[in-house]
C-alpha cells in the first residue's frame, strides 16, 4: 500500500521514559496544551492536508496509539515538534514510524531544531527535514512538494541530491495572526480535562492556555530566538475575544492562561479586548504575563474587571548587578513599584526567577530571596537557569562556567550549567532553601489556606498528590526519568 501525501500526523513527545511520567512533578502540576501543534493541524486542515494529533506528554504511554495510526492511515509524513529536552525522544519516535512505515518522512520542528538546524541533520539519520521557525505556511508548502522538492522550500534544512545538508534561508515575512484559523482543540485526546494549569494558578476548572501573540521586543541574554527571531506580533482584541468565546462554548473552559511573553506590551490592545470581553458577557478568567515597563494602574484596575486573576513578571534575580548583565532595563525599585501596583489592583501575582545564570553566587541568590521576600507576591517559580541553543549565552557559556550539554536533562528542572565559583551541590541547596524559606513565610501559608475557597480544584489536587510534593519539596524528585538527590 502507498503512503498518503495529504496526510500527516503531529507528535508531541515526551521526552523521557512513559513509566517515570507518573512521578514526574513537573507534569503533576502543569500540563500546557501543544499550542503550536494545534495551530499548525487547523492551519493544514483549512488547506486540504488531514493532520492529527499525538500528544505524548499528555498521554505518556503512546507509542501504541502512534503505532495504530500510521498502520491504519499510512500518512506520508510524520511531524514532531520538539523542545531540547524532547529531542532525543522524538528521535525515537521518528525511528518508530520508520519501523513501520518505510517511506515515512520525518519531519521535525520546534526551537531546539531551528536553533541547531544543519547540525540536525548532519547527526541524526532519522531526521529528513528541520523546519525552522513559525511552522504552519512552511509546513503546508513541504508537504505539496514532495520529499523530492524540498531544497525549493524556504525555512527548510534538507539534504540535497548529492547527501549535503542545505538551508534553504529564513521566510521572507511572517504570517498575520488575525489570518489563522482557531487553533485545532478538538484533536487533541481529552481536552480540556487532559490539560491543567499550574496548581493555585487558577480559580475554576476546567482551564487551559492559549496564546495571542508570537515573539518579544526584547532581547535577554538567556531567551531563546531561533523561532520567532526578533519578530513581535499579536492578535487583534477582536480575535482574543473570539477565541475565547470558541474555548468557553465548545468545550466549558472557565479559564485561561495567556501563555504570551508579553500581553501588555500594547496597551491600546488590552484596553480594546477588556470592553469587548465585558461587553460580550463572557464569564471567563484569566492569567497574563506582563512586564512592569507596560504597566500602569488604571490598566490593572480595567484587567481586573475584565476577569485578569494571576499576573506573572519576569523578575529573573534579584540582584541588580547580575540582572544588568542579563536583561535592559534592570531596575528592581521599578519593579517592585509595580508588584505593588498590581496587588493594589486585587491581582494576584506571581515572580518568575532563575538560580544560576552565569555571574551567579552564593550572595547574589541570597540577596533574590531578600528581594522576592520583600515584596506582596502571591506565587513563585523558580528554574534552574539553562542555555539553550538559540540564546545568546549558548555560544559562550563554556567560558561561563561548567555546562554539560545533555538534551534530556535540559529543561530548567536541572542545574545542567554551574557559574564559576559555585557547585552543583550548593547550588542545589540554596535552591531547596529558597522554596522551604519561601512557603515558610506567614503570609504564604496563608494566601494558601485562602485559596481553599479561591481554588478548590487546586487544593484537590494538591491532597491528592501530597506525597509527590513532599518528595519534590525534601529534594528527592524524579524527574524525566532520573532521580535527583
Amino acid at each position: 500500500m502507498t503512503l498518503d501525501p495529504r496526510k500527516i500526523l503531529l507528535v508531541h513527545p515526551l521526552g523521557y521514559r512513559a513509566a517515570a511520567a507518573g512521578r514526574d512533578i513537573s507534569r503533576i502540576a502543569n500540563v500546557m496544551p501543544p499550542l503550536g501543534l494545534a495551530s499548525i493541524a487547523a492551519y493544514l486542515e483549512r488547506h486540504g492536508v488531514q493532520a492529527d494529533i499525538v500528544d505524548c506528554y499528555a498521554r505518556p504511554d503512546s507509542d501504541r496509539t502512534i503505532r495504530d495510526y500510521l498502520r491504519s492511515e499510512r500518512p506520508a509524513a510524520i511531524g514532531l515538534s520538539c523542545t531540547t529536552s524532547s529531542f532525543l525522544d522524538g528521535v525515537r519516535i521518528a525511528r518508530l514510524a520508520k519501523s513501520e512505515l518505510p517511506g515515512i518522512r520525518a519531519i521535525f520542528g520546534g526551537p531546539h531544531v531551528s536553533a541547531l538546524r544543519e547540525r540536525v541533520l548532519a547527526e541524526f539519520a532519522e531526521v529528513d527535514c528541520v523546519v525552522v521557525g513559525e511552522g504552519e505556511e512552511t509546513l503546508r508548502e513541504l508537504l505539496a512538494a514532495g520529499p523530492d522538492q524540498a531544497a525549493a522550500v524556504r525555512g527548510v534544512v534538507a539534504r540535497a541530491a548529492g547527501g549535503d545538508v542545505l538551508f534553504t534561508g529564513h521566510r521572507d515575512t511572517f504570517l498575520d495572526l488575525d489570518t489563522l484559523p482557531l487553533p485545532a482543540y478538538g484533536k487533541l485526546a481529552g481536552f480540556p480535562h487532559a490539560y491543567r494549569l499550574p496548581i493555585f494558578n487558577y480559580p475554576k476548572a476546567p482551564n487551559t492556555s492559549c496564546l495571542s501573540s508570537r515573539g518579544c521586543p526584547y532581547a535577554c541574554s538567556y531567551c531563546d530566538r531561533s523561532v520567532f527571531r526578533r519578530s513581535f506580533r499579536y492578535n487583534s482584541a477582536e480575535y482574543m475575544v473570539e477565541h475565547l468565546r470558541h474555548l468557553h462554548q465548545r468545550f466549558g473552559v472557565r479559564h485561561v492562561n495567556f501563555y504570551d511573553d508579553q500581553f501588555t506590551f500594547n496597551r491600546k490592545r488590552v484596553v480594546e479586548f477588556c470592553e469587548r470581553k465585558q461587553a460580550a458577557g463572557l464569564k471567563m478568567t484569566f492569567n497574563c504575563a506582563v512586564r512592569a515597563e507596560h504597566i500602569d494602574l488604571d490598566l490593572l484596575k480595567m484587567m481586573k474587571a475584565a476577569g485578569c486573576w494571576m499576573a506573572s513578571l519576569g523578575i529573573e534575580s534579584g540582584d541588580a548587578e547580575l540582572l544588568a548583565q542579563h536583561r535592559q532595563n534592570p531596575d528592581l525599585d521599578m519593579l517592585a513599584g509595580k508588584i505593588r501596583l498590581i496587588k493594589q489592583a486585587g491581582i494576584r501575582t506571581k515572580g518568575l526567577l532563575m538560580m544560576g545564570l552565569p555571574g551567579e553566587s552564593e550572595a547574589s541568590i541570597r540577596r533574590s530571596m531578600e528581594y522576592v521576600f520583600s515584596l506582596p507576591v502571591d506565587d513563585f517559580n523558580l528554574a534552574k537557569f539553562t542555555p539553550f541553543p538559540g540564546s545568546p549565552l549558548y555560544e559562550r557559556i563554556h567560558e561561563l562556567g561548567e555546562f554539560e550539554e545533555d538534551w534530556e536533562k535540559m529543561d530548567c528542572m536541572h542545574f545542567q550549567f554551574v557559574p564559576r565559583g559555585m557547585t552543583r551541590e550548593r547550588l542545589e541547596e540554596l535552591f531547596t532553601l529558597f522554596y522551604k524559606s519561601h512557603f515558610q513565610r506567614p503570609q504564604v501559608i496563608h494566601g494558601y489556606l485562602a485559596m481553599i475557597w479561591k481554588s478548590p480544584d487546586s487544593w484537590k489536587r494538591f491532597v491528592l498528590n501530597l506525597a509527590d510534593f513532599v518528595r519534590f519539596a525534601r529534594g528527592r524528585r524524579r524527574l524525566g526519568g532520573a532521580a535527583e538527590s
